[in-house]
């Protein structure tokens, strides 16, 4: 067997045991699910229940078996440190107020990063049993089907998602209105789930702010595995020290119309 060939078969191996970690950890968020919980603010004020830090536990716990050598980075635990250099991402509840308000659109994020390079990004979403992942060079899939960024290059036919709207506008109201005009198709959203969207070729740019690590490390490589592009919002490339200000594009035409418009 070549280099090339054992290369393509542990990425292989790696993306199915992600899905399945992450289809098999969804058990336990949606035992929870739209029933009465026991909140806990985190420094941030952002809730946090029983739900994210078990759900994470299963993950790294699963993860560690699987990968002794990786280092693990999770929302809830932090980092352990590994010896192979790469590391897994973690976010066990994506959208903590959807998930205890009710709403579907919560979802699992895991990702792994070796030598600084996304090569594996899995959107779960549990509440809807849907599945997006890819991995470098290999393409990416909704439920094993696989899925590609639509081919839009004018942000005036393009269909826009703007997360977080309430921080962009009251950051800079200027840049919210400009954001209000662009696109044939404006909504305002939360969370993963439009920037996988993307990656499924239904929505064409999601603009997004207030990320943490592990909120946009695990999108990256489904995204550019389905053909899209994602990026800060001066266009340069994501890593763990990004201000967590995220563009997600179906097209480089796009993302450099998007940088356009939040830059003024």
């Amino acid at each position: 067997m070549t280099k090339d060939a054992e290369v393509t078969d542990r990425i292989d191996a790696m993306l199915a045991k992600a899905i399945d970690v992450t289809v098999a950890a969804s058990a336990i968020p949606m035992a929870y699910f739209r029933k009465p919980l026991d909140l806990v603010a985190k420094e941030d004020d952002s809730p946090v229940t029983i739900a994210d830090r078990n759900t994470e536990s299963f993950i790294r716990e699963s993860l560690a078996a699987a990968f002794p050598d990786d280092g693990l980075f999770g929302e809830e635990f932090g980092v352990a440190e590994g010896r192979s250099g790469a590391l897994w991402i973690i976010d066990p509840i994506d959208g903590t107020r959807s998930f205890i308000t009710g709403n579907p659109l919560f979802g699992i994020l895991l990702g792994r990063v070796a030598a600084g390079v996304p090569e594996i990004g899995v959107v779960r979403m549990p509440a809807l049993n849907e599945t997006f992942a890819g991995a470098r060079g290999k393409g990416a899939a909704l439920n094993g089907v696989p899925i590609r960024v639509r081919k839009t290059t004018d942000l005036s036919q393009a269909m826009v998602y703007v997360n977080e709207a309430e921080k962009i506008e009251a950051a800079d109201p200027a840049r919210f209105a400009r954001l209000c005009r662009i696109g044939h198709t404006r909504r305002m959203a939360y969370d993963c789930y439009p920037h996988a969207l993307v990656a499924a070729g239904q929505i064409d740019v999601v603009v997004d702010c207030g990320l943490q690590p592990y909120d946009y490390l695990p999108l990256i490589a489904l995204v550019e595995a389905a053909g899209g592009v994602i990026c800060d919002w001066q266009g340069q490339s994501l890593t763990l020290n990004s201000d967590g200000r995220v563009i997600t594009a179906a097209t480089p035409e796009l993302r450099d119309a998007m940088v356009k418009i939040l830059q003024g």
